[in-house]
C-alpha cells in the first residue's frame, strides 16, 4: 500500500511505553516503516492525546521536553485540525458505524487526508469505515515485514 496510514494515539504511546516491551517493539516497527516511507498521517487531536498520555498517564512517563520534541517531529506528518469538515463527517461516521465520538473524529480526519488505513487497536481489526480499513498494528506487521 502506498497510500498514507493514519495513526491513532495508541501506536504513538506504545512506541514510548517501556512497560509494554512486546507492544513497544511492534509499534517501533510501524513507526520506522511510516517514517522511512513518509506515509504517516495524524490529527491535532491525536497529538494532544499523545502528549497528555505520555506525560501524565505512563509510568514511567516522559518528560515534557521529550514529549514536546516528539510532537514537534510529528508535525512533519501534517496533522489535520479538527474543523467543521472533520466534525460534520465525524457525525456521519458516528451514526453509520456506531463508533464513539472520539473514534469518529479520528476516522473522519483519516478519510479527509486520503488515508486508506487507520492504524488503531481501539476499533475492530478489518472493519471498513466507508473505505477506510482499520488495521490493528499489534496484530499485523507493516507490509513486507514478517
Amino acid at each position: 500500500m502506498t497510500d498514507p496510514y493514519f495513526v491513532d494515539t495508541n501506536l504513538l504511546v506504545y512506541f514510548r511505553d517501556s512497560s509494554e516491551a512486546e507492544l513497544q517493539v511492534k509499534a517501533a516497527a510501524w513507526m520506522a516503516f511510516l517514517w522511512e516511507r513518509r506515509l504517516g498521517r495524524l490529527s491535532v487531536q491525536v497529538l494532544n492525546e499523545y502528549y497528555t498520555t505520555v506525560t501524565r498517564k505512563l509510568n514511567p512517563g516522559l518528560g515534557r521536553e521529550t514529549a514536546r520534541s516528539d510532537v514537534r517531529d510529528l508535525l512533519a506528518w501534517r496533522p489535520v485540525a479538527v474543523d467543521d469538515r472533520v466534525v460534520q463527517k465525524a457525525w456521519s461516521l458516528e451514526d453509520q458505524f456506531s463508533i464513539s465520538w472520539w473514534d469518529a473524529l479520528i476516522a473522519s480526519a483519516a478519510q479527509l487526508t486520503g488515508c486508506a488505513a487507520l492504524l488503531s487497536e481501539d476499533l475492530q481489526d478489518g472493519q471498513d469505515l466507508g473505505g477506510l480499513l482499520v488495521v490493528d498494528p499489534f496484530q499485523h506487521p507493516p507490509p513486507n515485514q514478517t
